[in-house]
């Protein structure tokens, strides 16, 4: 790889954005630990909102990003875990949700309306896929006349957190990462200080962490060690090698 094509690739690279998943919180102390998030280093923060339909856990919805609202300006990124997404756009939008992140396994029919109106609505757009789903399948969302902003890679199986993380999942991040250096990569599912390497060097740049951010002892710590990960990873480009 010649140098001024390696400078060129880490111009492109999107920034690293460690988002603690507050599906690990203390519930009933949501605004406290948003702030004790932010106050960590946190760049965004990371809403799982289940349906009980498309995966068998109930989590929150949008009354509760509502209020979340009120006491943070943080980004809330909204992964939607549900059957019927187009029906979640309006009212996210209205309680101030950030991002909206759907998955790709409901949404075959009608991703252009929905992409659409995610944006419409001032927020952006993500796609998600499950450890099931070809990586193939999210490239026409990316290549759109309007594209998502970013792809979610699933590491564990959606609906339940504190999952083990699957590294096969790694060949998908590296592909998506050589075939669209620009694009925001997500990981979820079992990341932490024992697993970024792997999600790093295959070029995830945004790392969603659970219970190893709010189980750590030190919170600000472990956000840090995901951060230089990414930021070790980009600056060596070692996913294009």
């Amino acid at each position: 790889m010649a140098g001024g094509n390696e400078e060129e690739l880490q111009r492109i690279l999107p920034q690293p954005k460690i988002a603690p998943s507050m599906l690990s919180s203390d519930f009933a102390n949501l605004a406290s630990e948003a702030k004790f998030m932010e106050q960590c280093g946190a760049d965004w923060l990371h809403m799982d909102i289940m349906d009980g339909h498309y995966v068998p856990n109930l989590t929150i919805g949008a009354p509760v990003i509502k209020s979340l609202r009120k006491h943070t300006s943080m980004f809330l990124d909204c992964h939607l875990m549900v059957t019927n997404p187009l029906d979640y756009v309006d009212e996210l939008v209205k309680a101030g949700a950030s991002g909206f992140t759907f998955h790709v396994e409901v949404a075959q029919d009608n991703w252009q309306e929905l992409v659409r109106r995610i944006k419409a609505g001032g927020m952006r757009a993500a796609v998600a896929l499950k450890p099931g789903t070809p990586v193939e399948v999210v490239f026409p969302l990316v290549e759109s006349a309007q594209p998502v902003d970013m792809v979610l890679v699933m590491t564990v199986e959606p609906g339940f957190g504190g999952q083990k993380f699957m590294p096969d999942m790694m060949t998908k991040v590296n592909t998506l990462r050589k075939k669209f250096p620009h694009l925001d990569i997500q990981v979820d599912g079992g990341l932490g200080p024992s697993t970024i390497q792997q999600a790093a060097t295959a070029g995830a740049n945004c790392i969603v962490a659970g219970s190893s951010v709010f189980g750590a002892q030190d919170p600000a710590g472990v956000i840090s060690d995901l951060r230089n990960g990414v930021e070790g990873a980009q600056a060596s480009l070692s996913f294009f090698k």
